[in-house]
């Protein structure tokens, strides 16, 4: 029996700080699914189009929130690029923006 807890607390220990860590940022899990997103969803042509056109008005203010709230936790940035860096690497690569 106590063999049995010395390998039942510690898998439950970290179960909990797991759970707890991917409940962290709830805004960034929002954020980094809207971006993969958008990335998944729109054709190359899409991606090259919006690249050049200057942004406007309510975008340009939701995107600087979200990259202000970014610069200010370095925790939540670092969760944020390793969620959105590899999907959008990939398709900037099928697309030919990366070299």
């Amino acid at each position: 029996m106590i063999r049995f807890r010395y390998l039942f607390l510690p898998g439950v220990l970290l179960f909990q700080v797991g759970a707890a860590g991917a409940q962290q940022f709830p805004i960034l899990d929002k954020l980094a699914d809207k971006v993969v997103q958008k990335y998944q969803s729109s054709s190359c042509q899409e991606l090259a189009q919006k690249k050049s056109q200057p942004q406007t008005g309510k975008r340009e203010m939701m995107e600087e929130k979200a990259l202000a709230m970014l610069r200010k936790d370095p925790q939540m940035r670092t969760e944020f690029l390793n969620r959105v860096a590899g999907p959008i690497a990939n398709k900037m690569f099928e697309c030919g923006m990366i070299p």
